[in-house]
């Protein structure tokens, strides 16, 4: 009745923008957008103030009648963007409103292709938001680009690869023009976020296509396989080293190897995985020369070292670049079953010191880890009287520290005598560097 009043704008906008049409696309009602739009006067395109019309906000919310009704109208523009640059089209397909996305496609004038300020696309959102269907309407449109990217590099098939919308990566791949290797502004491509994600359906699909790259690396150097071993996904390991075309040895910006990474992580079951591969080198070092061993064994993952000790061609005794080797780190973290582990095999060197002459039995004393210095005592050949470039003694820090069971372990051995104060003269009067109360363990990284 109001609307039959002449005198009564019908578009008259409220606080923030909104007609009465607005107001009734938005919530769908049929029969008043009916009434609305059969006043010559109604204009069917006023926005609200962020750019909104009503028939964006229909498609938004799926409002398929109400859609169909303004589109009858030839003054319509299908077209129109908010203010993010969104389309109707790019509502409706983020909601995954295939009646609507239906509707608007059969518009010879709606174009499928127009991306929002950030560079999404209808396809992309649609594709990230996991909606087969409407990525399937949207394919079989031929002037739908698969490969249009967003501000970040990321396709369609890329962020349907990273959230593991298999249904969504089926439909892309079957375009023949899909590229499958287009990778983002940091080089990731679908296959890496896949494997990075554990998605092993993504990652089967994509392993199918011949022209897939499974070495392609990102701007840090970083392979699928990497990704899969540092994120623990043991099936997409295996699936990855089924490709003989797959190298287990491609290391990082920092040198780390997917199998360093995996023993970092206690990973056993990846570790065991790449182990299998013949050409997996086990003593590949970080730039730091730090091996997957050395980091397992610093890290006290037990699992991971009994493993890599199993191999023959894995050397227990690779110093990094501060000298300090796998018992080392193991001790100086109090890892006893892991100091146990690696002293059973007669190569381990229990005296070789770090650069600053300290050894793996000097940092266990120091810390009072009592246990691991039973544990190194054990070994016959252990030198309780090296001392580091201070002068100072595994006792001495022991005596230092307090750590009286410790005092009473290493006194019992023979060659285990307090460093003399006419002893400690004789050393060479070099500056004395700082304590290990003083100095931290450089070797330690936290990922």
């Amino acid at each position: 009745m109001l609307v039959e009043t002449l005198d009564v704008g019908p578009n008259t906008a409220g606080e923030h923008g909104e007609t009465p049409l607005f107001w009734a696309a938005l919530e769908g009602h049929e029969g008043v957008v009916k009434v609305l739009l059969q006043r010559e006067d109604v204009n069917p395109n006023t926005a609200n103030e962020d750019g909104t019309t009503p028939l964006s906000i229909a498609a938004w919310n799926g409002h398929e009648g109400v859609v169909k009704m303004l589109l009858e109208r030839l003054d319509v523009d299908p077209n129109t963007a908010d203010e993010d640059g969104q389309t109707p089209l790019f509502g409706a397909t983020c909601h995954g409103h295939e009646g609507v996305v239906k509707v608007l496609l059969e518009l010879k004038d709606v174009n499928p292709n127009t991306a929002s300020k950030s560079g999404s696309t209808p396809l992309s959102r649609a594709a990230c938001e996991g909606h087969a269907g409407v990525v399937k309407m949207l394919m079989e449109r031929l002037d739908v680009d698969p490969n249009a990217a967003g501000e970040d590099g990321g396709t369609p098939l890329l962020w349907a690869a990273r959230d593991g919308h298999e249904g969504v990566v089926k439909v892309l791949l079957g375009r023949n023009d899909t590229d499958p290797n287009t990778a983002s502004k940091d080089g990731t491509t679908p296959l890496s976020t896949a494997a990075w994600e554990g998605h092993e359906g993504v990652v089967k699909m994509l392993l199918q296509r011949l022209d897939v790259d499974p070495n392609t690396a990102d701007e840090d150097c970083e392979t699928p396989l990497f990704g899969a071993a540092h994120e623990g996904h043991e099936g997409v390991v295996k699936m990855l080293l089924e490709r003989s075309d797959v190298d287990p040895n491609t290391a990082d910006k920092d040198g780390e190897t997917p199998l360093f990474r995996a023993a970092l992580e206690g990973h056993e079951g990846v570790v065991k995985v790449l182990l299998e591969r013949n050409d997996t080198d086990p003593n590949t070092a970080s730039k730091d020369g730090t091996t997957p061993l050395s980091t397992a064994a610093c890290e006290g993952h037990a699992g991971v070292v009994r493993m890599l000790l199993q191999r023959l061609d894995v050397d227990p005794n690779i110093a990094d670049e501060y000298g300090q080797t796998p018992l080392f780190g193991a001790a100086h973290e109090g890892h006893e079953g892991v100091v146990k582990m690696l002293l059973e095999r007669l190569d381990v060197n229990p005296n070789t010191a770090d650069e600053d002459g300290q050894t793996p039995l000097f940092w266990a004393a120091s810390d009072g880890y009592e246990g691991v210095v039973q544990t190194l005592l054990g070994r016959v050949d252990v030198n309780t009287d090296i001392a580091d470039l201070a002068g100072e003694t595994a006792l001495s820090q022991a005596l230092k520290n307090g750590h009286h069971a410790i005092i009473k372990l290493l006194s019992k051995r023979k060659n285990s005598i307090p460093l003399s104060d006419s002893h400690k003269s004789t050393l060479p009067s070099s500056p004395k560097p700082p304590g290990p109360d003083q100095r931290p363990f450089k070797r330690i990284r936290r990922f």
